[in-house]
């Protein structure tokens, strides 16, 4: 969860800057005598919004590193044989994955893992401290394939895309919304938009952004699910990924909890499901327990 929420934070923070700077230097002049034109107005937007995508991705290793201090591993003199060993795993992992060796680093921190980086033979993956105390080296292990996963099906690449076109769709619209607000609703006549375009469009983008964030939502989770059965595939086995899921949700490994069975939803309402990036550990754990062991 934490490399979507930097990912996220940092596009949106370069979104804002972007849209209002390009604004202010009359980048995109889609306001025209005529109206608005949308043709313009769409090209700005994509220009905006696929621009704040990218800059956040090529940002997302350093901007990962600085905010968990994280301390990334030298792989050819390791503090000692944990780390090692961890620098092996991730390197052996990424081999059969068929992707060059990610730097390897570990954070301070309750259990937790995450892999970013705009590249997949040039990407980051990191373990907090307190997944390597709390896990078996299986499970360790397990979590790590998940990782290496991500980066081998280039899930930094597609939510880049993914965030690029819904960032497109929140700016354009935010100011068609805000052109009729202007003209229709508050009847400006003027040549110029009033006040009402730019509050509307504020607004809207706020409002518009929110809605965004349930599709890139929808999407961290549907990959979440490939990432765990990608762990499975690395190691041969599904096993060990369900009981690193186990040990993180504080679950049974086997059976699951006759709440989920009835609800499908643990650990919070329909409402703070939608905006989730990661499905619930048991939903998790039961699609890798309906994979086929072979598979």
């Amino acid at each position: 969860m934490k490399r979507i929420f930097l990912f996220l934070m940092t596009n949106i923070a370069v979104l804002v800057v972007l849209s209002i700077t390009m604004s202010v230097f009359g980048v995109g002049r889609y306001l025209t005598a005529n109206g608005m034109d949308l043709g313009q107005l769409l090209i700005f937007s994509a220009l905006v919004g696929f621009t704040g995508s990218i800059i956040s991705l090529l940002m997302s290793k350093w901007m990962a590193k600085r905010s968990t201090g994280a301390r990334v591993i030298d792989p050819q003199a390791p503090a000692n044989s944990r780390e090692r060993w961890l620098v092996d795993t991730v390197h052996q992992l990424a081999d059969r994955a068929g992707i060059g060796h990610p730097e390897v680093a570990v954070y301070e921190g309750a259990p937790n893992a995450f892999a970013t980086g705009a590249f997949k033979n040039n990407a980051l993956v990191a373990v907090s401290t307190g997944l390597l105390q709390s896990m078996t080296e299986e499970e360790v292990t397990a979590v790590l394939g998940h990782e290496v996963a991500h980066i081998a099906n280039g899930d930094m690449i597609t939510l880049t895309l993914i965030q690029g076109v819904v960032n497109t769709f929140v700016v354009f619209l935010a100011r068609v919304v805000g052109y009729f607000v202007d003209r229709a609703v508050l009847k400006n006549d003027r040549d110029g938009v009033g006040i009402g375009y730019f509050a509307t469009v504020i607004v809207c983008e706020i409002v518009f952004g929110i809605l965004a964030s349930i599709i890139v939502a929808w999407f961290s989770r549907q990959r979440e699910f490939r990432a765990d059965a990608g762990s499975a595939k690395l190691l041969g086995a599904r096993e060990p990924m369900i009981r690193a899921l186990a040990r993180l949700g504080g679950v049974q490994a086997g059976e699951l909890p006759k709440t989920f069975e009835a609800s499908g939803i643990s650990g919070g309402g329909a409402i703070s499901a939608l905006f989730a990036t990661h499905p619930p550990i048991e939903v998790r754990i039961q699609a890798l327990q309906q994979r086929s062991p072979a598979a």
